[in-house]
């Protein structure tokens, strides 16, 4: 019986896991905000303002490849 209302209280509560790292990593990972790879001048520039198509490229991969490993890898749930 424990274990029914456990399943039912599941079904009712939503995971925003996804929403929240999905929303953080898109903030950190926008090319130029804090870091840029590959940078302008350097291989590397910190808080630039500044991209490039190579670099949203490569900021679009590491994007997915995070989220791949945090939603499905790791299997991260937040329920409120």
């Amino acid at each position: 019986m424990f274990s029914i209302n456990v399943l039912e209280r599941k079904k009712r509560m939503k995971d925003y896991a996804a929403l929240m790292i999905g929303t953080a990593l898109f903030a950190f990972l926008s090319p130029g905000l804090l870091i840029q790879l590959p940078g302008k001048h350097k291989p590397l520039d910190f808080l630039n303002m500044n991209t490039s198509f190579l670099s949203i490229f490569i900021h679009t991969l590491l994007y997915g490849l995070l989220l791949i490993l945090f939603l499905v890898v790791l299997n991260v749930h937040l329920y409120a």
